[in-house]
């Protein structure tokens, strides 16, 4: 008696049938559809019918955009590098860093040897300290070395854009603390080729 009619049709039937009405509306020359049928045509079910077709394809779009940006990352493409990586300066920053030699590309090799010499050589020996040393002398080259480049580039920036970008000297300076071949995006330039 107050339960529902079993013809009655179902939602998802109704949308569907609403949008094919709206779908048959002639173009020019026509009257135009009152607002009511285009708001039902546009309407969509919150959860699809099929869930797990739906996830699928969530899950090929978003491994499609992480591939796209993975070779964006390759090729240097601007349009689907991550987003602090992208713009002209951020550009102008990477290749001015992968044309230049830096010390800091080094240091972890430098570390590496420390360690492995810190495990051979025992801690109380002469030849220990004289390992450090050289340890923090080489750290505190690459801070010269550092500080160097983020002036140049600070400066060639402020010649190129007028005005530097919040960061971008910053970002400069971390990629040339990273070995050459393992930076991302990976270098476009060679060394020595200094963008103009």
């Amino acid at each position: 008696m107050f339960g529902r009619k079993k013809e009655a049709p179902a939602a998802q039937d109704v949308v569907d049938q609403q949008a094919a009405d709206a779908a048959a509306i002639p173009g020019k020359g026509a009257p135009t559809p009152k607002r009511k049928a285009q708001e039902a045509a546009r309407k969509r079910p919150l959860v699809p019918e099929d869930r797990k077709a739906s996830k699928e394809a969530e899950r090929a779009a978003a491994q499609e955009q992480r591939l796209r940006a993975r070779q964006a990352l390759d090729t240097g493409d601007e349009r689907f590098l991550p987003i602090r990586d992208k713009g002209p300066q951020k550009r102008f920053a990477r290749d001015y860093v992968d044309a230049r030699t830096s010390l800091g590309e080094y240091l972890m090799f430098g570390a590496l040897v420390f360690v492995i010499v810190s495990f051979v050589v025992p801690a109380s020996s002469q030849m220990m300290v004289y390992v450090l040393g050289g340890f923090w002398v080489m750290f505190l080259a690459v801070f010269v070395d550092v500080f160097i480049l983020s002036r140049k580039l600070r400066k060639r920036l402020a010649e190129k854009f007028g005005e530097v970008e919040r960061g971008t000297v910053w970002y400069g300076s971390m990629r040339s603390l990273q070995f050459r071949k393992l930076r991302l995006p990976k270098p476009q330039v060679r060394r020595g080729q200094y963008p103009s």
